[in-house]
C-alpha cells in the first residue's frame, strides 16, 4: 500500500489558542463544544484565526458481492439508480449540500453497471463490485492499492480547488455488512453487537445477516492485520474513503466523519495511521447498531444525535454549521481586554 506522512499537529500553539478562547467575553468554558472545536481547528491549522474554505462532500459508490447473500433489504441495482438521483440533485445529501454550500462529487469506484459518459460522474471504476467475502477476499491487493490511491487523488484535487474541510459519503448496497466485519475484527467487539438493520431489515433479516457474516468470519484465514481485514471484507468505495481520509490528514485538512460506515473507515485509517484521529470531527451518532460502540472505541464525541442512518455524508454536513459556529466564535467574539470588560469568572 502507498504510504502517507501523517503527523500530530505541533503542540506549541495550543497554549496560545486556549488563552485566546478563555479571553473571549464569556465565562470560561461556557460555550462548551464550540470551544473544544475551535481549539482543535486552530491546532490543526496552526493559527489563532482558523478558516473554513470550500467544503466538499465526496460520495464513493460501489457494489458488494456479499449482497448476493440477501444481507440487505435493498437490491444491488439501487446503487446505480441512486447515481442519477445524486447527479440530478434529488437525494438527501443534495439538499443539505445546497443548504450549507458544499461542493458534491460523485465517484464510481465499483458499481456493477456500465454507465455511459455522464456529466458530473467521476469514473474511477476498478471492477464491477467486490467479490463475495463469504467465499473469498473481496478484492486483491492490487485492487485495494488502486482504491487507496484513487481516494487520495480525489482529495488532493479537492484541496487544489481550495477545500480545507471535507466529508465523505458512500453508496453501496451491502456496505453495512462490510463495516460490521471491519468493526468486529479491529475492535474485538462481538459481531452480534456490530450487526444492525442496514437499510431496514426486520429481526428475521438481521438474524440472517448475522449468520452470513458469522460464517464469513469463520471462513476467514487471513493474518488479521488491518490491511488484510480492509482488503478481505471491505468495499472498494469504502477503501477509497480510507485513502481519502489519509490524504486529507496528510494535507492538514479537517475531516468531518459521517455515520456508521464512514466511522468504520476512520477506524481502519486510524489503525494504519493513529494520528489521523487528530484531524477528525465526528458529525453524529446514527441509529445503526454498533455506531455508538465504535464511536466509544475511538473515544469520539459526536456533535449530533438525530436518529440518522442514511449515509451519503448527510450527518457530517448537518454538523457543519456547528463547526462553522466554533470558527466564528474564535474569530468574531470580542476579548475582555479589547472590550474593557472585567473578567467575571
Amino acid at each position: 500500500m502507498i504510504s502517507f506522512s501523517i503527523q500530530k499537529p505541533d503542540e506549541t500553539i495550543r497554549e496560545a489558542l486556549i488563552d485566546k478562547i478563555n479571553d473571549l467575553t464569556k465565562p470560561k468554558g461556557s460555550l462548551g463544544t464550540l470551544e473544544e472545536l475551535a481549539l482543535q481547528i486552530g491546532w490543526i491549522q496552526q493559527t489563532l484565526k482558523p478558516v473554513l474554505s470550500k467544503p466538499h462532500n465526496i460520495i464513493f459508490a460501489g457494489d458488494h458481492g456479499i449482497a448476493d447473500e440477501g444481507v440487505s433489504l435493498s437490491p444491488k441495482e439501487i446503487t446505480r439508480q441512486m447515481i442519477g438521483n445524486f447527479l440530478g440533485g434529488g437525494a438527501g445529501v443534495n439538499f443539505l449540500a445546497r443548504q450549507h454550500h458544499f461542493t458534491l462529487k460523485v465517484v464510481d469506484g465499483a458499481i456493477d453497471f456500465d454507465f455511459p459518459p455522464i456529466e458530473g460522474l467521476i469514473n474511477r471504476k476498478i471492477r464491477k463490485g467486490t467479490r463475495n467475502f463469504l467465499h473469498e477476499a473481496a478484492m486483491t491487493e492490487e485492487e485495494m492499492d488502486q482504491a487507496i490511491r484513487t481516494g487520495a487523488e480525489i482529495v488532493r484535487n479537492c484541496q487544489r480547488e481550495g477545500c480545507n474541510i471535507i466529508s465523505f459519503g458512500e453508496m453501496g448496497i451491502g456496505n453495512t455488512s462490510a463495516s460490521s466485519m471491519w468493526m468486529t475484527c479491529l475492535t474485538g467487539i462481538p459481531l452480534s453487537e456490530c450487526v444492525g438493520a442496514g437499510s431496514g431489515l426486520n429481526q428475521e433479516g438481521i438474524r440472517h445477516k448475522y449468520n452470513i457474516l458469522k460464517q464469513s468470519l469463520d471462513n476467514y484465514q487471513g493474518d488479521n492485520t488491518p490491511i488484510d481485514i480492509m482488503r478481505y471484507f471491505g468495499g472498494i468505495e469504502m477503501v477509497m474513503a480510507v485513502g481519502g481520509m489519509l490524504r486529507a490528514a496528510e494535507l492538514n485538512m479537517l475531516i468531518l466523519v459521517d455515520g456508521f460506515i464512514m466511522t468504520n473507515c476512520a477506524l481502519v485509517a486510524s489503525k494504519l495511521y493513529p494520528d489521523l484521529l487528530h484531524y477528525c470531527i465526528f458529525g453524529h451518532q446514527g441509529d445503526e447498531a454498533g455506531h455508538k460502540l465504535v464511536l466509544e472505541y475511538l473515544h469520539a464525541k459526536p456533535l449530533l444525535h438525530l436518529g440518522l442512518r442514511l449515509g451519503e455524508g448527510t450527518g457530517a454536513i448537518c454538523a457543519y454549521p456547528i463547526v462553522e459556529s466554533a470558527v466564528r466564535m474564535i474569530n468574531e467574539m470580542n476579548t475582555f481586554s479589547n472590550a474593557a470588560i472585567t473578567k467575571y469568572f
